[in-house]
């Protein structure tokens, strides 16, 4: 069993590659004016002309070959024995296809894994995907992808992870925990968030859509009341009839056939 790690950036700089401390096979989409390839160290770098964090992990998942397979972002910097960590936990957990591991988040409070365990949907979705490492099989063969009206340059501009780990359940995958930790992210500046603002709801109304179109009223609704804090801005009732306008354009994307 060998791991690959993959790893979205935009406009390389070569010189950051040998401070995350990527000891193993690593498949890099560079996002920047070209397209090419070239190969740097244990690197493979793929070159695009193009912009948006869920079309480089897509292109991603198409050029990667290994066993196991952990998503990365630019501002990851790994601890030395990363792959031997993740590598033991798939040995060890013959059933698990996806497994989650912890990171030590800069300049933010995120909530830490404590121990091992079968997850499910409700207590997944917290999760960013450098959290994620694979088996390729399992996501190649469920035609698992990055949903592209999501994310960072894309029209509604957050809520990729979260779908891609909705996916993952939806086609039953088995998706466990581990307490270990694979390094530091250091996470100094939202690619997205910029305040509880109009934007904010209007995703989310679309976010929660795509995630159930049958259930969405209800996962906005629970949003509003379970996180309080987001209405500094707007009441109960402006934040859910923007959320719903972001529903209402979601569908209508879908109808025209502009969702991937």
């Amino acid at each position: 069993m060998k791991l690959e790690v993959l790893l979205s950036l935009m406009n390389l700089n070569k010189k950051n590659l040998d401070k995350m401390n990527i000891n193993t096979h690593c498949t890099v989409i560079n996002q920047c004016g070209k397209d090419g390839y070239e190969k740097y160290k244990n690197f493979d770098v793929y070159s695009y002309n193009e912009k948006g964090v869920s079309n480089s992990r897509n292109k991603g998942l198409t050029k990667v070959s290994k066993d196991v397979i952990i998503f990365c972002d630019d501002d990851v910097i790994y601890n030395k024995n990363f792959e031997k960590l993740v590598l033991e936990e798939f040995k060890k957990n013959k059933k698990a296809d996806v497994i989650l591991f912890n990171f030590n988040v800069l300049n933010r409070k995120k909530r830490k894994i404590k121990k091992r365990k079968k997850l499910h949907l409700y207590n997944s979705l917290n999760y960013a995907t450098y959290n994620i490492a694979f088996k390729k099989d399992k996501i190649i063969n469920n035609n698992i992808k990055f949903n592209t009206m999501f994310g960072p340059e894309a029209k509604y501009s957050n809520g990729s992870d979260t779908l891609f780990i909705v996916d993952l359940f939806k086609k039953k995958l088995n998706v466990y925990s581990s307490p270990l930790f694979l390094g530091t992210v250091s996470n100094d500046k939202s690619t997205w968030f910029d305040g509880y603002n109009e934007k904010y709801f209007f995703n989310k109304g679309a976010l929660f859509t795509a995630i159930s179109k049958k259930f969405r009223h209800i996962l906005m609704i629970q949003h509003i009341i379970r996180h309080k804090y987001i209405l500094t801005d707007y009441n109960i009732f402006d934040a859910y009839k923007i959320m719903k306008k972001g529903s209402k354009e979601y569908i209508n994307d879908i109808s025209n056939n502009k969702c991937i």
